[in-house]
């Protein structure tokens, strides 16, 4: 066999087609990032008071999705989502809000990226958070519910999956429970400080590792536990002045806990 006749490479495996549909839906996002320090100190402090006394252990993203919840349910254009071409721009704004958060699971045996929404935000307690985010943490990927659209797209033939996801995606009613107004992702359990991603909603919030760092209090150089958390949003819905007054009051609320 000679060169020219030689197969260089093999498919892509299946259980990556809703990652490959996503970043087709997404194109038309236009990212603008921001990033800031998160002064965590009062977060540990109440998750071990928590841990002591409950014995319920509160992942980090918990407080992130709760604090962004509350604070965009005063931001409704930062909650909206929009769908269509420059021209005919349609935008909705929803009376609730819903948090994705991506996940590393396995799924037939492969290593994937699968998202779940926490809904209404907006009034959720850290418990119900914490409740939901262990039942699709710990549950078997290969049967939990939330995850049954996916399995469905990894099933199908490739252009009926990708036809599938584009309209589930353009559907302004649907998009909020499948996709969320608003998503986190967390790459804190590795030896990452920060980063940005685009969530395919209006603002996707990045988790970093939480690090000891010098920081100033009183005049003074002190030690704290330093969160560093960005901000990607979606400069056709909003503009930079309130991306970052969301920013900030996310700050603000998780160093208030």
């Amino acid at each position: 066999m000679t060169a020219e006749e030689t197969e260089v490479g093999e498919p892509l495996p299946r259980q990556r087609r809703h990652t490959l549909f996503f970043l087709e839906v997404i194109r038309d996002f236009s990212p603008v990032f921001l990033d800031t320090e998160v002064d965590m100190g009062r977060v540990l402090a109440h998750r071990a008071a928590a841990l002591d006394s409950t014995g319920v252990r509160y992942s980090i993203t918990a407080y992130v999705l709760r604090a962004a919840g509350r604070v965009l349910a005063g931001h409704p254009d930062a909650n909206a989502a929009v769908e269509g071409g420059p021209q005919r721009l349609r935008i909705a704004h929803y009376p609730f809000v819903n948090g994705k958060l991506t996940l590393d699971r396995t799924l037939d045996g492969r290593r994937v990226v699968l998202g779940t929404v926490v809904p209404n935000l907006h009034e959720a307690e850290l418990d119900d958070i914490q409740e939901h985010l262990v039942r699709v943490r710990d549950g078997d990927a290969e049967q939990l519910p939330d995850f049954e659209g996916v399995r469905q797209l990894h099933r199908a033939p490739w252009a009926e999956g990708r036809e599938r996801f584009r309209e589930a995606a353009g559907s302004l009613a649907l998009r909020p429970h499948l996709t969320g107004t608003f998503a986190v992702t967390s790459l804190g359990h590795r030896a990452v400080d920060s980063f940005h991603s685009v969530g395919g909603t209006t603002t996707t919030f990045g988790v970093g590792r939480i690090l000891d760092r010098p920081v100033v209090r009183d005049g003074r150089v002190t030690v704290a536990p330093v969160l560093r958390l960005s901000l990607a949003f979606d400069h056709r819905v909003i503009d930079g002045a309130e991306a970052a007054d969301v920013l900030t009051e996310v700050k603000e609320s998780l160093e208030s806990v």
